[in-house]
């Protein structure tokens, strides 16, 4: 049986300590705590695929910070932010190619016989699940709206 996610990042972790990669560890952490907060609130074993949206969500935030402490002036803390993204992205799959996604959104714009922005919806529900955390939701939206407006 293949290891989870989550043991994968457990491992990563005991790794880090033994190799003294402070940063890494801490970004390790980071994650881990966020697992261990949504087992907790919700009574659950948290699955590859919830997790896979949670680090995903945890890279869109890093972005958002970053920007923002660019526009401060706070370089530092923007590249901080931009080192624990390089490694929370070490456990996510490997992004989608434009072409990939290119081709993944037009064969779910045809199998659901998507013709207009009413179709959307139903694009939007297909591909967001095989998307995630290989590509930006926000992005792969404009690309269909593009296509079907």
């Amino acid at each position: 049986m293949s290891t989870s996610l989550k043991e994968q990042i457990t491992e990563a972790m005991k790794d880090a300590m033994r190799s003294k990669e402070k940063e890494r560890l801490g970004t390790i952490r980071l994650m881990l705590s966020e697992v261990k907060r949504i087992e907790v609130d919700e009574r659950i074993d948290i699955d590859d695929a919830r997790l896979l949206a949670v680090l995903d969500r945890m890279v869109k935030q890093r972005r958002d910070s970053i920007s923002q402490f660019e526009q401060a002036g706070r370089q530092e803390l923007a590249d901080k932010e931009q080192t624990e993204i390089v490694v929370i992205q070490d456990f996510l799959p490997q992004p989608l190619s434009e072409e990939e996604l290119a081709t993944m959104i037009d064969d779910t714009i045809a199998s659901v016989g998507a013709e207009s922005m009413k179709d959307m919806g139903k694009v939007m529900g297909i591909i967001k699940p095989q998307i995630q955390g290989r590509a930006d939701a926000g992005v792969v939206s404009g690309v269909i709206k593009a296509k079907l407006g």
